[in-house]
């Protein structure tokens, strides 16, 4: 199962979102690029620091033998940095009717969904790294608290549009309860 382009946009049918007719496979929609760029940053920052603190030290201190400590943190970057791509490519969303679809995972397969009509609170977060890549993210809230479910590193414009369309299904689907 892909996330649609591989590049973390939608599949490109053109249907509005939550346009999914009951019983068909529902349209979705991967995260965009930014969120890995900004983990993989990340990652390389804090794993090339290592990689030099356990080269230069034990190098210095006990010979220049020991500066291969530094390839324990490389060879930790080059599975991280697969293993963060894997993990961006399997998280995606979809709109449907009555409700929203989480899925994510790579070993484990987790898939969320959540009804409009069970949702309490639905907020848009971005901390001061989120926002210098230009991300948002979208967490919902449901009356239990097992429920609650995120979508993370959003463009903040969908993550905006997200929350508006998701608010007023919550209002209509809950009036009726």
């Amino acid at each position: 199962m892909e996330t649609g382009t591989g590049s973390g946009a939608g599949t490109g049918t053109g249907a509005a979102p939550g346009a999914a007719v009951s019983g068909a496979e529902p349209e979705w929609t991967g995260l965009p690029g930014g969120l890995l760029t900004m983990r993989r940053l990340l990652l390389a920052v804090w794993l090339g620091a290592a990689a030099v603190v356990a080269g230069v030290l034990p190098g210095v201190l006990a010979g220049p033998a020991w500066a291969a400590c530094a390839l324990l943190p490389l060879a930790v970057l080059a599975w991280g940095w697969v293993v963060l791509g894997r993990n961006w490519r399997s998280w995606r969303y979809a709109e449907r009717a009555d409700d929203l679809l989480i899925s994510r995972g790579v070993l484990w397969r987790e898939e969320t969904v959540v009804p409009y009509g069970r949702m309490q609170l639905v907020e848009v977060t971005s901390g001061p790294l989120e926002r210098r890549f230009g991300l948002a993210s979208v967490q919902l809230h449901t009356a239990a608290a097992a429920t609650d479910a995120r979508i993370p590193g959003l463009d903040p414009h969908e993550a905006e549009r997200l929350r508006d369309r998701l608010t007023e299904l919550g209002e209509a689907r809950s009036a009726g309860l």
